[in-house]
């Protein structure tokens, strides 16, 4: 019975299943890390285990980031599939994991994509900050604005919102881009720094000369 319900799992996030099968994820992450977190969102959505599944993976991934052990294990190219895939079985049950978080380690150690879990568990973060309505914004600035010109930047965001989204704003500085800004928001990206300004102006002088 237990092997049953591995194997349905296994299959629910399996990236080889059927796209008409997914349900469609609020944002589209891409890459093999996207397709992982793609299939597990579906899974995750008709077993009714997002929040529980999103809250597992962000705890197991800071366990990642503190187990020295346990990174280099994952990180290890010469250990056998098979092996790594029933050595993560009993990670997965040493962490409390559900049977879906649990199948998504044996899964990719069994097709060998275990190097790319950190990135999985980031895109879907990703999936689930969008099924909540949250945009992540960030701006990058030559220097700290004050809190005055935080507030207007923070304004003029969220003019871009759509009904019922919420603005998750990310501030940083890189002195480099001499002023101007930098800003990223969900898929959109502008670049107004005096930086490529001025590079775009040195590339059409170079053209000229």
């Amino acid at each position: 019975m237990a092997a049953a319900r591995f194997s349905v799992i296994s299959r629910s996030i399996s990236t080889s299943s059927s796209v008409r099968q997914l349900v469609k994820p609020p944002i589209q992450v891409f890459g093999i890390e996207g397709r992982y977190a793609t299939a597990l969102y579906s899974a995750a959505t008709k077993q009714k285990q997002l929040e529980q599944t999103e809250k597992e993976l962000v705890k197991f991934q800071a366990t990642l980031k503190s187990d020295v052990k346990l990174k280099e294990f994952i990180a290890n190219p010469t250990m056998k599939k098979a092996l790594k895939a029933q050595a993560m079985s009993q990670v997965a049950k040493a962490a409390s994991l559900s049977p879906l978080a649990g199948n998504l380690l044996v899964t990719m150690a069994d097709n060998g994509r275990l190097k790319k879990l950190d990135g999985v568990i980031n895109a879907f973060k990703v999936i689930m900050a969008s099924h909540r309505g949250e945009v992540h914004c960030e701006v990058i600035t030559a220097k700290p604005l004050d809190e005055a010109s935080k507030k207007d930047l923070e304004g003029a965001l969220k003019a871009f919102m759509k009904k019922g989204e919420t603005i998750l704003l990310t501030m940083k500085v890189q002195p480099e881009i001499i002023g101007g800004m930098i800003v990223s928001i969900g898929d959109k990206y502008v670049d107004m720094s005096i930086a490529t300004k001025v590079k775009k102006m040195t590339d059409v002088i170079s053209m000229v000369a």
